[in-house]
């Protein structure tokens, strides 16, 4: 699968999404106007037809009503995903969590993170529900959580854990979140007039019984019971809606969940135990009709197969098995399953590179990690010494960790004394302690160690992170430039702090013009040719070999050679191209690839300006570890 052209399915899906709303909304506003002007004839007994304005009136309140509703629950739900597993009662799992299954859970998700390219979601676990299932939420992959049943948590092993995750991941890196939380917050919008119709029947009770306005009940009545009625058609047509756009994605999802992993066994097998299960994966303490098209099986027993949001269980077992048969189902007792002690490290094991050396390869590679990116990752998160690991699960030395990943070897010095005069003494020493610790590592740990502290990073108050931000952008310019090298951490952190604190901004289609995407594109395919090499003419032939991938779109501008405003114009460039096009984004992330490898090699300080680029086109870039 392709992850551009997953992204270009999600947008197809929303737009299809907004014209069935807008066609939704219309026809209730004219039932709710017909309802009204009916109940006001009624009332009048004189056989005049009702006022126009108040008809009119009806129908402009009506509109307002549900779109202000929808736009309401749009934006309680983009505040960020956690939000949504919280509502369903959600426990957020504790970074120093002694439980060996949530210890569990949490590496199989920092592993899944590091193998994407993308910052670790906040992870909570729904206590009170013993079904098998899980959910991912959010708008952006900065603001994603990710929540399983405690039924997922004690009945499957770590390989059918790690299936069901990676199932989860895939709707986070195909765009299916953004539109899962749209979709809530229309279907909200269409379905709010049944609420509203049980307030007015029992207003007109309530009104029937004061004999001062018991003439008006029969009207009052009649709304309300016509309301209800058109808010009972809405919940039909809104499950409708929800089971046509998810259940397609269901397979999907199984099937990118098995190129992840390359183990059919895992995901199947979760499934297999849910059938097996007395209690499946229904939900019980919290209601999941709202995000029933968000889950990872169906959450509400004996749902109609009109209305259900995943495709029956058997057909998605016999799409990984197609051997299995319905008989084949284990019984499975509600007991937990003993796992294996995880820690966050593992003494002596170095991660193994992973390299890709071709253009083809690195493009495909977008949101689609393979098992060499997966087990790259568990061998990279078990390596990491305790020092630095403890510190990216704790609030405070997070902070810390970010500001010491930041640090330089040429300007180290000068860089720990503004520390000191911004932070003390106690956190200058303690960032001191980190620095060292990553200088034994090496620069392969930098992104990777930054995906794992995201978590508690953005649970910092916004004024501190604005902070965090002003201090590495100081820390970066203390030699009087900042080098490409030390722009990429900083480019990554502020790209991922952005979708943390808004998460809607981040929903940008094709806003920007030929002209200045051009101009944006080739600034940037020169910042990284004249980076590729200290020889001119091979500067202008790596320049060429990007310059190649668009063809005559390219030949009618020339970017000027300016080191002075390197940061600048890359700063601005990424602006601009994080608001082009799928296509566009596929064609530039070809471009600067081709410019990388026109010598046939990819250097670690490209690896990092490619994942750089890469989260400025919000394009989730699995790990590329170049050649020293």
């Amino acid at each position: 699968m392709n992850f551009f052209a997953a992204q270009d399915r999600a947008r197809t899906a929303s737009r299809w999404l907004v014209i069935v709303y807008l066609a939704a909304t219309a026809l209730i506003v004219a039932g709710v106007t017909a309802i009204v002007g009916g109940a006001l004839y009624a009332a009048d007994g004189t056989g005049a037809p009702p006022d126009p304005s108040v008809l009119a009136t009806t129908a402009i309140l009506t509109a307002l009503f549900i779109v202000g509703a929808t736009l309401y629950k749009t934006a309680v739900l983009s505040s960020g995903g956690g939000k949504v597993a919280a509502a369903m009662g959600g426990t957020l799992v504790s970074p120093d969590t002694g439980d060996p299954l949530r210890r569990r859970l949490r590496n199989v998700v920092e592993e899944m993170s590091i193998a994407s390219g993308v910052p670790v979601p906040e992870i909570y676990v729904l206590e009170q529900e013993s079904g098998i299932n899980a959910f991912a939420a959010g708008f952006t992959p900065g603001d994603a959580a990710i929540a399983v049943t405690r039924g997922t948590l004690e009945l499957l092993d770590r390989d059918e854990l790690q299936g069901v995750v990676a199932h989860e991941f895939s709707h986070i890196l195909n765009g299916d979140m953004r539109l899962n939380i749209r979709m809530m917050g229309v279907l909200f919008g269409v379905m709010v007039l049944s609420l509203i119709g049980r307030m007015v029947l029992r207003g007109g009770y309530h009104s029937g019984l004061s004999s001062s306005r018991g003439k008006n009940a029969p009207a009052v009545m009649l709304i309300g019971v016509g309301l209800t009625l058109l808010g009972a058609i809405g919940m039909f047509f809104a499950r409708i809606i929800k089971a046509a756009v998810s259940r397609q994605r269901e397979f999907l999802a199984d099937a990118s969940a098995v190129q992840f992993t390359r183990q059919t066994e895992g995901i199947a097998n979760a499934l297999k135990k849910i059938g097996g299960y007395s209690r499946q994966s229904w939900f019980q303490a919290a209601d999941p009709e709202e995000v029933s098209h968000m889950l990872f099986a169906g959450g509400i027993a004996r749902l109609s197969a009109l209305f259900a949001t995943h495709p029956p269980l058997t057909e998605r077992i016999q799409a990984l098995d197609p051997g299995f048969r319905e008989s084949d189902y284990p019984q499975i007792e509600a007991r937990r399953v003993p796992a294996d002690v995880e820690s966050g490290q593992v003494s002596g094991f170095a991660p193994a590179a992973v390299t890709t050396a071709s253009v083809d390869a690195i493009t495909t590679s977008v949101g689609q990690p393979d098992p060499a990116h997966i087990q790259y990752a568990r061998s990279l998160r078990g390596s990491i010494p305790p020092l630095l690991y403890d510190a990216a699960h704790a609030p405070e030395e997070a902070f810390l960790l970010a500001v010491a990943l930041a640090l330089n070897p040429g300007d180290a010095e000068q860089q720990v004394r503004l520390v000191r005069e911004q932070l003390g003494d106690a956190r200058a020493a303690l960032i001191g302690d980190y620095y060292e610790a990553l200088r034994t590592l090496g620069p392969a740990y930098r992104l990777p160690l930054l995906e794992i502290a995201f978590p508690m990073l953005k649970r910092r108050p916004l004024p501190q992170l604005e902070f965090l931000l002003r201090l590495i952008r100081r820390l970066l310019e203390t030699d009087g430039e900042i080098d490409l090298h030390e722009y990429c951490l900083y480019r990554v952190l502020s790209a991922q702090l952005g979708q943390a604190t808004e998460p809607s901004a981040r929903a940008k289609g094709n806003l920007v013009g030929r002209k200045a995407a051009r101009r944006a594109a080739l600034d940037l395919l020169r910042i990284v040719a004249d980076h590729s090499s200290d020889d001119p003419a091979a500067q202008d032939s790596a320049f060429a070999a990007g310059t190649r991938v668009f063809g005559e779109w390219a030949d009618s501008y020339e970017p000027e050679h300016d080191p002075a405003r390197t940061i600048e114009a890359l700063d601005h460039s990424l602006d601009v191209l994080g608001r082009i096009n799928s296509a566009g984004r596929q064609s530039m992330l070809r471009a600067v690839t081709a410019t990388m490898l026109h010598d046939g090699r990819l250097g670690l300080a490209e690896a990092e300006l490619l994942r750089a680029v890469c989260a400025g086109l919000d394009c989730p870039l699995p790990p590329v570890i170049g050649e020293r």
